[in-house]
């Protein structure tokens, strides 16, 4: 069974760790499969480039335990070998509490937990902390700690008796080196398309595991889960969709919208949606005969004012609007849909013009949301109660969505508001969703999108 890669906190070396180990992997000729605990878009696309796999989030909050259960074990039993990156420090959940947390992922999926620990400004200390993470929750289960940012080789010896006098194992010693940081801006890590350097990073980063890490140790904790089917939520009251007709949708793919899990299009095309890659940053057209638009999140304020350029992009979306295609957006897809976007700079720039707003930055916007839908709308039914994710920086200044209003959320420190547009070829809000969590998402945009094909 693999093991949990986790950390005390953000910014310890556990996507480092986990970085190595797959890369090694990779360059030994083995198949690995990662995954990653949470919401989190941007560590499973450096972790899909270094396994050469699709990384899969596990998030029992969005998705439900059992759904947990089946993906990690059906991608998981697919390779030879397997990894669970944490979230977050390895108890933080929703809110205060551990629900959600790597934690959590670790008991459900009976996992050995190898806590990573930034040491740089530590010595003795050390066993304190890592002792109070160990005797926090009785039932985890501790393979040992790695240490990262080791000073020296004086510095390293220090560390190691602290933690054997706590009996724990110490699994490998990273140094401390400014080549070893991954850069970063404000919503996390860099994005694998952005680094120049990802074939010299990856072959850094097998070296890193080779020459570190106890791999003696470590290489029997990746090995993969037994296969198991994928199972999910059943679906509520949509209809099936087999041996229907085959439709296409246009997926917004480019460095300003690149956000989603691999279940998004893969849940689609079970549906017989054909996906059309489109590029707004590229000025496209929508493609031929496409039925509906789908517009994720990613980084549209940094690339503001070439998609407000993309004249040919921006008429096609509002077209869209027009003839009542079907239009999912989320997040940054959402800021695409408005009136105009003003970039980190304090510069506006011209958007799609099909929602009354105006954008700029504000307030971090995070944390797990309970949502509860006001009112039919494209993909959701009145009535409807989901969990979704929220993660922003830019604030809406808007005439309201009004009678429009998609749902209300609330979370915690979050007090319930109205909140996205909801319209019957529309659904644009701030909530990420995954879709192995409400499958009737892409079962009713599919079905929609079929109905827009015959009119």
């Amino acid at each position: 069974m693999p093991c949990l890669i986790a950390a005390p906190a953000s910014g310890s070396g556990k996507t480092l760790v986990s970085l190595a180990l797959s890369a090694l992997a990779r360059q030994r000729d083995c198949s690995i499969q990662t995954f990653k605990v949470g919401p989190d878009y941007l560590d499973p696309q450096l972790l899909s480039a270094a396994s050469g796999r699709p990384c899969r989030n596990l998030d029992p909050l969005l998705c439900g335990e059992r759904w947990v259960q089946q993906s990690f074990e059906r991608h998981g039993g697919m390779a030879q070998l397997a990894l669970v990156e944490g979230v977050m420090g390895l108890f933080d959940g929703k809110g205060p509490s551990s629900e959600g947390s790597s934690a959590h992922v670790a008991q459900l999926l009976d996992l050995p937990v190898v806590l990573v620990v930034e040491a740089s400004r530590q010595a003795g200390s050390i066993a304190a902390l890592v002792r109070g993470f160990r005797d926090h929750e009785a039932s985890l289960r501790f393979a040992g700690v790695v240490l990262n940012g080791v000073g020296s080789p004086r510095h390293e010896a220090l560390l190691r008796e602290a933690l054997a006098a706590i009996a724990m194992p110490v699994l490998g010693a990273l140094p401390r080196h400014s080549s070893l940081e991954l850069p970063s801006r404000h919503l996390g890590l860099l994005p694998a398309h952005e680094l120049a350097d990802l074939d010299q990073r990856l072959s850094a980063w097998a070296d890193l595991a080779q020459r570190h890490l106890d791999l003696e140790c470590l290489w029997p904790l990746l090995q993969a889960p037994q296969p198991g089917p994928l199972g999910g939520a059943e679906p509520t009251e949509v209809p099936e969709q087999h041996q229907q007709p085959p439709v296409r949708m246009a997926l917004a793919s480019d460095a300003a919208f690149h956000f989603r899990y691999p279940e998004a299009t893969e849940l689609l095309e079970e549906q017989g949606v054909e996906i059309a890659p489109w590029s707004p940053l590229a000025d496209e057209a929508l493609p031929e005969h496409c039925r509906g638009v789908i517009l994720p999140g990613g980084y549209p304020e940094l690339h503001a004012a070439q998609l407000a350029a993309s004249q040919r992009s921006l008429k096609a979306l509002r077209d869209a609007a027009q003839q009542d295609l079907p239009i999912y957006a989320e997040c940054g897809g959402l800021l695409l849909l408005g009136r105009s976007l003003i970039d980190p700079q304090g510069a506006a720039h011209a958007m799609a013009g099909v929602l009354p707003f105006e954008a700029r930055k504000g307030s971090l916007s995070l944390g797990y949301r309970t949502i509860q839908a006001s009112r039919s709308s494209l993909v959701i039914q009145a009535g409807d109660t989901l969990c979704g994710h929220e993660f922003h920086r830019w604030q809406l200044e808007s005439e309201a969505a009004g009678s429009d209003s998609l749902w209300q959320l609330e979370g915690w420190g979050s007090p319930r508001r109205p909140e996205g547009w909801g319209r019957p070829t529309l659904h644009a809000s701030w909530l990420h969703l995954h879709w192995g969590g409400c499958p009737q998402i892409p079962q009713r945009l599919a079905a929609a999108a079929r109905r827009s094909s015959s009119l």
